[in-house]
């Protein structure tokens, strides 16, 4: 029994290693941003999103809504589409990240969907745009893997999915953009996916 003259029990400081250990409030998670390893000793409610931006310095997937609504966080995870706000960052231990900052070369030329933002001036305000880029990557991978949509022909088909406008409307209709730019970023990801399908390696080039 503590008595009046003990003295106070010590308090392990915020993010030492007794807070990362069972039952506490923090915990190591390990993470391949981009593809590089990154570990960081984490609160359990941090979002990936915090995670990338807070913590990781990695301010392009954006903070629009929070709650899941708007797209602007989107993020690749294991290579599929994410809200990253959503998701709590200590779940994804082990996981691959994938952010618009690691959408472009090592040498630094750009993917080829950026390219095709720019050439169709797919973007106004540039702030959903990071979220769009990511989205759509994840959207054509899906695409070429044939998984269906809401409008795509309910008929059995075999290999990738047709990329007309309604089809990517559909499959990219989880991004918004407040400046109306959607004629343009449905002609850039169609040209982005037609240019990807030609080649010989097909869609699988575009991610």
């Amino acid at each position: 029994m503590a008595h009046a003259t003990d003295p106070p029990a010590p308090q392990p400081a915020h993010g030492t290693p007794d807070d990362a250990a069972p039952g506490g409030t923090r915990s190591r998670v390990s993470l391949r941003v981009n593809g590089v390893r990154r570990d960081l000793d984490l609160d359990h409610r941090v979002t990936l999103l915090d995670a990338l931006r807070e913590h990781l310095d990695l301010t392009g997937s954006k903070k629009g809504c929070d709650h899941g609504q708007c797209g602007a966080c989107t993020v690749l995870v294991d290579g599929r589409r994410a809200n990253s706000c959503l998701l709590l960052a200590v779940t994804l231990d082990g996981c691959a990240i994938t952010t618009v900052e690691g959408l472009a070369a090592p040498d630094g030329s750009l993917h080829p969907l950026q390219r095709a933002f720019i050439e169709h001036d797919a973007f106004q305000c540039g702030y959903c745009t990071p979220g769009q880029l990511c989205s759509a990557v994840g959207a054509l991978r899906e695409a070429a893997a044939g998984h269906p949509s809401l409008v795509t022909a309910p008929a059995p088909q075999a290999g990738p999915v047709a990329l007309t406008a309604p089809e990517l409307r559909e499959r990219l209709s989880g991004n918004l953009c407040r400046c109306g730019a959607y004629p343009a970023i449905v002609r850039a990801v169609a040209e982005a996916g037609a240019d990807a399908a030609a080649t010989r390696t097909g869609a699988e080039a575009i991610v």
